[in-house]
């Protein structure tokens, strides 16, 4: 079948957090599929999906949802049941890339440096300091750090003015100090590092969004074996988790250590594809264009063996 015959739903929109970015990226993907001559059928993800992907019944999907609901494995396990190959990670490796603790204990399995932090209750993060500031507090399965918070010093409540607004226990990690890095792999290739400057206080949503609000430097300017262990701890994580197609693997460097101040953070199955995102960034620097990036991942959609 070639590519002009391949009929390619994307899905983006739905119900997360994270609805917004979602659809700037489905409509770069569509946009990108169509040009290369894809018969391109673009959803915006409601409850009624599977009624949709029945009626439309398309050779592919491209899942460019962000989020709960989209990268955790519910829609996965959906298209697994539809029989529909579709791109990115597959059910389990989604799953367990979204609860960021369990990846935490697969990732130290794996032998690779996480900040050290535990699971604890809103209750107890209100009533007073579970860990000695600097510290951050995050959702355990949120992304794009969304409700991510970092209390800097002993005086700062938790919490702050606002009401802790997601269901069950947060991730307290250690705060590392230094320099944010990201690397994208691409199947069983590292594309390059990062290295990401936010003008907010951290690199948080409206960072990653907002155009004009962080610089991002490509390659990042480190040494020679850091950057290869950046590049390294991507790909373990990446075959930690059992990943396929496109992942992002997220970094904190406090140089001050040299190598054992490499931090591994997370890896997000689904990566942005907007027009201020990194995995298309350093795609374009290794000499691979949008285009190209995401024809890629369409020609590697498959089901769960």
């Amino acid at each position: 079948m070639t590519g002009a015959a391949k009929h390619v739903a994307v899905l983006s929109g739905g119900w997360s957090a994270e609805r917004e970015v979602s659809l700037v990226s489905g409509a770069a993907v569509a946009a990108a599929l169509a040009e290369a001559g894809y018969r391109v059928s673009a959803i915006d993800v409601g409850r009624d999906v599977a009624e949709r992907l029945a009626a439309l019944r398309p050779d592919i999907v491209f899942n460019a949802l962000h989020g709960r609901g989209g990268e955790d494995g519910c829609i996965q396990g959906l298209l697994e049941l539809l029989g529909i190959p579709y791109t990115h990670s597959g059910v389990r490796a989604s799953a367990l890339a979204m609860d960021k603790p369990t990846a935490k204990l697969l990732f130290a399995a794996a032998g690779l440096r996480c900040p050290a932090g535990r699971l604890v209750s809103p209750a107890e993060i209100a009533a007073g300091h579970v860990m000695t500031p600097p510290y951050v507090i995050k959702p355990r399965d949120e992304g794009s750090t969304v409700g991510v918070r970092i209390v800097r010093d002993a005086d700062e409540r938790p919490f702050g003015n606002r009401p802790w607004e997601f269901a069950g226990d947060a991730l307290v990690e250690e705060y590392i100090p230094g320099r944010e890095l990201s690397v994208a792999v691409m199947g069983e290739r590292a594309l390059g590092v990062v290295e990401i400057t936010p003008k907010t206080a951290f690199y948080d949503y409206e960072a990653k969004y907002s155009p004009g609000m962080s610089s991002h430097a490509i390659p990042a300017p480190l040494p020679e074996a850091l950057t290869a262990l950046c590049l390294e701890t991507a790909q373990a994580a990446h075959r930690a988790l059992g990943c396929r197609g496109v992942t992002r693997a997220d970094l904190r460097l406090d140089d001050r250590r040299g190598a054992a101040g490499l931090f591994l953070l997370e890896v997000n199955t689904q990566p942005g594809l907007t027009p201020t995102s990194l995995v298309p960034e350093l795609a374009a620097h290794a000499g691979i264009s949008f285009t190209e990036l995401v024809c890629w991942m369409v020609e590697q959609a498959t089901l769960d063996p």
